[in-house]
């Protein structure tokens, strides 16, 4: 039986990818006034930058390599990530123009190892579930059917989060859109696994990951994976003490 990525469950063991992409270029509009004067990766949640949260899970899985696009307020990130021990960390600069999403992708690739590699919202929060949802999800990569490998998770579980869902999932884990004015099942965490096939013959600068995905949609080769923990949307400032409340409870 052809497993599905449905379950994200390991069939064989895999490794994470050594490479990983954090974005942190954004302006962080959703959280203001709290970006005010720090950029938004920099403001705490439960007792720590958000941006560390990231990074110490991306350490925990195996990851060796870092690499973290800044643009808002960049001189706060590159200082303090400075100061961090543990990972090796290069700096993708947007400073001279935002890039989206894509565009810091495709800007980052000369300094991403590696093939896949994983990419990530520098304000993701996730608590994994019974294993680590990193690892889990490098075992269910497939480089011959997919460009890009999607962590979503089911929309009722999308903690804060006040979108309609993102994707709806076939049998076999590959993705399709949400259709206009409907509520799709799933919403994309912000984490992913990405082959630089994915980024081929990009447009020239700012553009979104959309853009790429469409095409991968298109070619039967954009994938998902379902989180098996928790999962919260911390883009606005009443989200950070909502979300310190429920992970007091845990």
């Amino acid at each position: 039986m052809r497993r599905s990525a449905l379950s994200l469950r390991p069939a064989i063991a895999a490794a994470v990818p050594r490479t990983a992409m954090v974005m942190a270029a954004g302006l962080g509009k959703r959280m203001r006034p709290l970006t005010a004067t720090r950029p938004k990766p920099m403001i705490e949640l439960a007792g720590q930058p958000m941006i560390d949260h990231v990074l110490d899970r991306l350490e925990q899985a195996g990851v060796e390599k870092v690499v973290v696009n800044v643009h808002y307020l960049p001189d706060a990130i590159e200082a303090h990530l400075a100061a961090r021990e543990g990972l090796e960390i290069a700096i993708s600069d947007e400073r001279e123009a935002l890039l989206e999403t894509g565009g810091g992708l495709v800007k980052a690739l000369p300094l991403i190892e590696g093939d896949p590699f994983l990419s990530c919202n520098s304000d993701n929060f996730w608590v994994d579930g019974p294993s680590d949802t990193l690892r889990l999800l490098a075992s269910q990569w497939d480089g011959a059917r997919m460009d890009a490998l999607l962590l979503l998770v089911p929309h009722a579980r999308a903690f804060h989060h006040r979108g309609r869902g993102d994707f709806h999932l076939d049998r076999h884990g590959r993705l399709r859109r949400r259709l206009p004015n409907k509520v799709a099942p799933y919403v994309f965490t912000g984490i992913q696994l990405v082959s630089k096939r994915l980024l081929r013959d990009p447009p020239a600068g700012k553009f979104s990951t959309n853009i790429l995905w469409d095409r991968a949609i298109a070619e039967g080769r954009l994938y998902g994976a379902v989180h098996q923990g928790l999962w919260f949307d911390v883009g606005t400032p009443p989200a950070i003490p909502a979300t310190e409340a429920i992970l007091r409870d845990e």
